[in-house]
């Protein structure tokens, strides 16, 4: 099993992973709680979008792409629905599928198109460099410090937006304003995270080590930082497994991980159906 890290480009590609699995996983235990769970799918198109725009114009791939996610992590850290009839998913679900269609539409210009297209939803992990685990190691790792050193912040602007009482959310958001920093600061973390993270591993795995990992790991455990240990473990673990399967049985990478965490997910489920129903057959 541990002879696929004698090929230098598995061993980069496991080094990357864990890089990005663990970061959104941590970011993903915030998405749950705050109920965006789209919000990473959303700005994940925006940073595929700015892609597609840099590439149909020929200029800018660096900046625009990471342009285009502030932009939208910008727009949506002022996102606040009081409608009771109307839901922030709605409004993260119309702004992803616009961006999709938009990407698509862009992406149908190039010489390549539907090779892009897939590259754009799974990435190319195996084809990672040293200097783009460099950078991204450096970016995410900025973040992550970031994230410790001022973590009750954060939580406590995430169990705001958790709370069941609507009123009282409200009353909450009232009180910090129509613009709050640590609200924005966190989604200017999400963006960029997503923009270097999107480039390597693509949409689809993205929104798998956002999502996967933290509602499991809820599963698993009920303090925040049981959550958050359970939830990075849970990446790497994912990211090991499905890197072997895909070296074992010749399978596209980033397509591997996200069906390896999706099992693990299954299994989580499982337990936890097991564990809750017989707590209720004991009480």
């Amino acid at each position: 099993m541990f002879q696929m890290f004698q090929l230098d480009f598995i061993t980069q590609a496991f080094i990357v992973s864990v890089i990005i699995g663990i970061v959104l996983s941590y970011l993903g235990f915030h998405v749950v709680g705050r109920g965006i769970v789209f919000v990473d799918l959303a700005l994940g198109q925006i940073s595929s979008l700015g892609v597609a725009f840099s590439d149909y114009i020929g200029r800018g791939k660096t900046f625009i792409p990471i342009l285009f996610a502030l932009l939208g992590a910008f727009l949506m850290s002022f996102i606040h629905i009081r409608d009771r009839r109307l839901k922030l998913e709605a409004v993260i679900g119309i702004i992803y599928a616009v961006a999709s269609a938009a990407t698509v539409l862009l992406i149908s210009k190039t010489p390549h198109g539907d090779s892009d297209i897939q590259e754009v939803l799974f990435g190319n992990i195996l084809s990672v460099s040293a200097e783009q685990i460099k950078l991204i190691g450096i970016v995410l790792g900025a973040i992550a410090l970031l994230h410790i050193l001022f973590y009750k912040k954060f939580m406590v602007v995430t169990e705001s937006f958790a709370r069941v009482d609507t009123e009282l959310a409200s009353e909450t958001f009232k009180k910090r304003g129509i613009f709050s920093l640590w609200n924005f600061l966190f989604y200017i973390s999400i963006g960029l995270s997503i923009v270097f993270a999107v480039r390597i591993s693509g949409v689809i795995p993205v929104f798998s080590y956002l999502i996967i990992p933290a509602v499991a790991a809820l599963m698993l455990a009920k303090k925040n930082v049981s959550v958050v240990f359970f939830a990075a473990l849970l990446s790497v673990i994912g990211s090991f497994f499905g890197l072997y399967v895909s070296y074992k049985y010749d399978f596209p990478a980033g397509s591997s991980i996200v069906a390896v965490l999706g099992a693990v997910f299954l299994i989580v489920s499982v337990y936890y159906i097991f564990k809750t129903g017989f707590r209720k057959e004991r009480s």
